[in-house]
């Protein structure tokens, strides 16, 4: 009789070879995870190792050149981009000029294609380079003393680099310009804030999720710098003024005697005749010294029918401003990407032309929707507002939704700083903000410095 111990150890079979090699790929599973940890583990270890050695030694990113090359030829090379881009506009725009003559010869005669008497664009072009140029190379060479001096590398070398740097906008002698430049950084920054807190979940801005926000944006911008047009056309600055005047059909002594309308002063009686006489069918119109509302026979004296006036001011604006917006479109290209221009040239004309079209028909539907706002006004009420310019800028805005819906966040961000020069000009004038003087320096310095800070990190 065998022992129970025995029988029991015979009944348990040895472990076979599938059971075996589980075990053993089990093991090695485990073991290559492991491994796999701790490599993880030293990575990350070496990697905060180099973080804090740059800290307290950070390196230059240009291992190659030393700082001061570095800063000169940025420096350089922006001047020359800045430089070139304004040129190239200026002699495009003069080119347009001689062929709208139909001087067709003069275009291969350089005393009258780039004379200095005819385009007059040397200071204006250096004055730009110097501002780009000057900003990009100081903030390089700022970056570097900083990181140099302070012994780390910390976003506030970002934001003093960007302040100091900062300074170049002294290159333009013009306050005006300083400032519109000033409230176009302000914007810009607004929307790097605003962005960058809504990609953290800390803030989110009713209406921003909307499909046309951009549009409305714009609209708001429109509204503020049609109404500074017609009331208070100080506010904006000059070479503004006469983007507005020359694009739209309206004379000059019709706008003041709107704006002397709307505030209830007499109406310069004179001027108006003077502008009048000139024109046909104006015979019948009646002046009056003190009018409510000034009617649609002296706004466009030359068309009776309100409908062809406004088909007509679109059509105008169109064959006015296409030079200007091809030559936006064409030049900057051309000099930013010029060897992608000499692969395929005919693309990049075609490109061009293509979007000097889409946003020469936006302007000039923004200019028909406007005078037809206006006209129709005069048809149902008896009443001049001044606030009816404010409204017909924001209607006369939504013409934007002809853009494409990337040209239309731009477009609203290049509007929006005029807006606000016009509002702190009249704000400034009604002593509801103080008149700081060089106010737009610090502004411009401050807002570089936070856009660097946003650029770098």
């Amino acid at each position: 009789m065998s022992s129970p111990y025995k029988s029991s150890s015979s009944s348990s079979p040895p472990h076979s070879p599938t059971q075996l090699n589980e075990n053993s790929d089990g093991a090695a599973e485990r073991r290559l995870r492991e491994a796999e940890y701790r490599l993880r583990e030293a990575i990350e270890e070496l990697q905060r190792r180099q973080r804090c050695a740059r800290r307290l030694h950070p390196p230059c990113e240009h291992a190659d050149e030393s700082c001061i090359a570095n800063a000169i030829g940025n420096l350089c090379q922006t001047f020359l981009l800045s430089y070139g881009v304004r040129v190239g506009i200026g002699i495009f725009l003069r080119a347009f000029k001689l062929a709208r003559r139909r001087s067709y010869s003069s275009l291969l005669d350089l005393k009258q294609l780039v004379s200095e008497k005819d385009l007059i664009v040397r200071e204006e072009a250096c004055r730009i380079g110097l501002l780009f140029g000057g900003f990009t190379g100081s903030y390089h060479a700022l970056r570097c003393l900083l990181r140099k001096w302070r012994k780390k590398e910390t976003p506030l070398n970002a934001f003093l680099a960007g302040s100091v740097a900062g300074l170049s906008i002294l290159a333009l002698d013009d306050s005006n310009r300083r400032r519109t430049l000033a409230l176009y950084l302000l914007a810009r920054l607004g929307q790097c804030a605003y962005n960058s807190a809504k990609s953290k979940n800390k803030f989110h801005l009713w209406g921003s999720h909307w499909r046309h926000g951009d549009a409305l944006l714009f609209a708001l911008a429109c509204a503020q710098v049609m109404y500074g047009f017609i009331m208070h056309p100080e506010s904006l600055p000059k070479s503004y003024q006469d983007f507005i005047q020359k694009t739209g059909p309206v004379a000059p002594p019709v706008y003041k005697a709107v704006r002397d309308c709307c505030r209830g002063f007499p109406v310069d009686v004179a001027s108006l005749s003077a502008y009048l006489s000139n024109r046909r069918d104006s015979n019948s119109v009646k002046l009056d010294e003190f009018p409510s509302i000034i009617p649609c026979s002296i706004i466009h004296p030359d068309t009776k029918s309100c409908l062809a006036h406004n088909a007509n001011a679109a059509s105008a604006t169109f064959r006015k401003t296409f030079p200007l917006y091809f030559s936006l479109t064409f030049v900057p290209f051309v000099v930013l990407h010029l060897q992608k221009f000499m692969d395929t040239p005919v693309h990049t004309c075609w490109y061009a032309v293509k979007g000097a079209v889409r946003s020469t028909t936006f302007l000039s539907a923004f200019v028909g929707i406007f005078q037809g706002v206006i006209c129709l006004h005069r048809k149902v009420a008896s009443k001049d507002h001044k606030l009816v310019y404010w409204v017909a800028g924001g209607i006369s805005a939504l013409s934007v939704l002809l853009e494409k819906k990337g040209r239309r966040g731009e477009l609203a961000l290049y509007v929006l700083p005029r807006a606000g020069d016009s509002l702190w000009y009249i704000l400034v004038n009604r002593h509801l903000l103080p008149n700081i003087k060089n106010a737009e320096i610090a502004l411009f310095c401050a807002c570089m410095g936070g856009i660097m800070f946003y650029l770098e990190h």
